[in-house]
């Protein structure tokens, strides 16, 4: 089975960008104080978000655009190995909470450092993380390994772009009455027989542990100029994608996973694989909605701030765009 991801999105992403560009640039102009222009983009894993990611700063940084452009991801700022054990232990019951990647497993004031230092066009180290590290449970690579941004002592170019991927890079907490209600009715269609989902099969308080944790990421989230959203047509598309990352491993390594170990790792039970499912199923839709929007009704002028910022491109099993829509 060939598993290689083309690229049909940056053909969408990267007009987009230019205009949003232009005008970041009629704002701040091009001198050696003007912020670089800030992407976030998010996509369900295997959706083909690296692939759009490499090529899009491998394009905006040639020419004809000439746009030094960096990317880091969300999996950059994990605790470290000791961090995330002590977050474990403190939360024995929390099955959410017991390996990297929910919210909550990562370092917020690191990647807020990060931020600053890059809007300020300060040289900056940009971390690593090490996920093979102690058997798979990952670590953070040595300081001495992260790469330098804005090291222009060294000859570098100021950074113009920053691109900030992650599976849940964009999620915002939601009320805890919205939460509570969404869960009762993952239980309730549990218990009917009428679900296939993850979230029913969570307890409601490690959910809102994760809601509560979500509040921290709109330090990363409000700095954004820009959000790109692949989307799935069925969210449960990961699990395929998964089997076909392990089809690849066994045919080239002679060593993967069976289709039913691949949903048992994608739904957490294994301790390497993110506990992500109940996420998708809670913030998704947000995203789909607008991650500049509102949570409240907004004047006409508060639209035009936030609208026009976003592009979703939704995918279909074969991860080719089917739609994109401007939010």
């Amino acid at each position: 089975m060939n598993t290689a991801i083309f690229d049909d999105k940056s053909e969408h992403c990267i007009p987009f960008l230019l205009g949003l560009l232009e005008g970041h640039r009629l704002k701040h102009g091009d001198g050696h104080n003007a912020p670089p222009f800030f992407v976030g983009l998010n996509g369900i894993q295997g959706a083909g978000k690296t692939v759009l990611v490499s090529t899009l700063q491998s394009t905006l940084s040639a020419a004809p655009y000439n746009l030094p452009t960096i990317a880091f991801s969300l999996d950059d700022i994990y605790l470290t190995h000791a961090d995330q054990q002590q977050l474990a232990a403190s939360h024995p019951s929390n099955p959410l909470l017991q390996h990297r990647g929910q919210p909550s497993t990562h370092d917020i004031a690191l990647g807020s450092r990060i931020f600053d230092s890059l809007r300020r066009n300060q040289p900056v180290k940009i971390p690593s993380y090490d996920k093979s590290a102690f058997s798979g449970q990952g670590d953070r690579a040595p300081e001495d390994m992260w790469e330098v941004a804005n090291d222009t002592h060294n000859g570098q170019s100021l950074v113009k772009v920053v691109i900030f991927e992650g599976w849940c890079v964009g999620f915002r907490a939601r009320p805890d009455a919205e939460i509570r209600a969404d869960w009762e009715d993952a239980v309730r269609r549990e218990s009917d027989g009428d679900y296939d989902g993850q979230l029913g099969h969570v307890k409601l308080e490690d959910i809102m542990a994760i809601n509560n944790a979500l509040s921290k990421y709109d330090a990363f989230t409000n700095q954004l100029d820009a959000f790109i959203h692949i989307d799935a047509e069925n969210t449960h598309d990961v699990y395929y994608w998964r089997q076909q990352q392990e089809q690849t491993l066994l045919a080239t390594k002679g060593k993967g996973m069976t289709p039913y170990q691949v949903k048992e790792f994608v739904n957490g039970s294994h301790f390497l694989w993110l506990i992500d499912y109940p996420s998708y199923e809670l913030y998704t839709n947000q995203l789909r909605y607008g991650v500049f929007k509102p949570m409240e009704a907004s004047s006409s002028d508060d639209e035009r701030a936030w609208k026009g910022r976003q592009l979703r491109l939704v995918v279909n099993t074969q991860r080719r765009v089917k739609e994109v829509i401007a939010i």
